[in-house]
C-alpha cells in the first residue's frame, strides 16, 4: 500500500509540474490558410474579397494574387482561422474555392514568394 501511495504521489508532482509549463510558442505562420480561388480577374474583384474578409474578427493580414488565383488569410495574434468561414465569404462575394490548405508561412512570406515567381 505504501509504494502504492509514494507511486500516486510521484503522479500527483509530476502531473502538476507539467500543468505550470507554459506550452511552446506557435510558429509566427501558424494558422495562415491558402485559398485557390477562380473568377478573380481584376482589381475590383480583390477589392470586394478584400473588404469582406477585413470585416470578420478572426482575420489579420491578407495576400491577393489574382495571377496566381490565391488568397491568403492569416489569424489576428490569439485568434484561429474558420476555414469555412472565410470560404463561405469568398463564395458569397461571388467566386468559386477550389482548394482551401494550411500552411506554415506568414501572408508577409506568402507575398513574397509570389513575387519572386
Amino acid at each position: 500500500m505504501k509504494k502504492i501511495l509514494t507511486a500516486l504521489a510521484l503522479c500527483a508532482t509530476s502531473v502538476a509540474a507539467l500543468a505550470q509549463t507554459p506550452a511552446p510558442a506557435a510558429p509566427a505562420g501558424a494558422g495562415t490558410v491558402k485559398f485557390a480561388v477562380n473568377g478573380m480577374v481584376c482589381a475590383f474583384c480583390a477589392q470586394g474579397i478584400e473588404k469582406r474578409l477585413t470585416k470578420m474578427s478572426e482575420t489579420g493580414p491578407l495576400y491577393i494574387n489574382l495571377a496566381q488565383k490565391v488568397v491568403a488569410v492569416q489569424p489576428k495574434p490569439g485568434k484561429s482561422i474558420d476555414v469555412a468561414k472565410v470560404k463561405a465569404e469568398i463564395i458569397e462575394a461571388g467566386y468559386e474555392v477550389t482548394s482551401a490548405q494550411p500552411v506554415p508561412q506568414t501572408v508577409a512570406a506568402i507575398r513574397a514568394e509570389m513575387k519572386s515567381k
